[in-house]
């Protein structure tokens, strides 16, 4: 299988309510380094995974949202936690959807599975992958 991976960063600010959490129930900050990986089975028509300009520049336009806000307020989280797996599967989500639609170019359309990896620190990391 080939991938193609890009990467960016977000600083965001949010609480995480419940028990489980410790101090993570106030209201923190937080920067992670946001890793997205396209896979294909096959190159495209253009003998890549996708576009690197395309990926990085379509990463950074998903993330816009979530930069330098505070998750709280944003109605995408108003029913659920904003952790570290959840916005994983939220960017996720949304880099399917510029696979599905043609943002991600003519070779975005043999993407079969993307990972999303959000690391928190130099010693702790999630994500999210599944086939499209």
């Amino acid at each position: 299988m080939y991938a193609l991976e890009v990467r960016d960063h977000i600083m965001i600010a949010h609480s995480l309510p419940g028990e489980a959490f410790g101090p993570a129930q106030k209201m923190h900050g937080a920067t992670f380094v946001v890793d997205a990986a396209f896979f294909a089975e096959r190159l495209g028509p253009n003998d890549i995974v996708i576009d690197i300009g395309l990926a990085t520049d379509t990463l950074k336009a998903i993330l816009s949202t979530l930069n330098y806000a505070n998750l709280d307020e944003l109605p995408d989280f108003a029913s659920q936690r904003s952790t570290t797996e959840v916005l994983c599967r939220w960017i996720f989500d949304k880099l399917a959807a510029a696979c599905r639609d043609g943002t991600l170019g003519e070779d975005g359309q043999a993407v079969a599975k993307i990972r999303v990896t959000l690391n928190e620190s130099h010693i702790a990391r999630a994500w999210y992958e599944a086939a499209l």
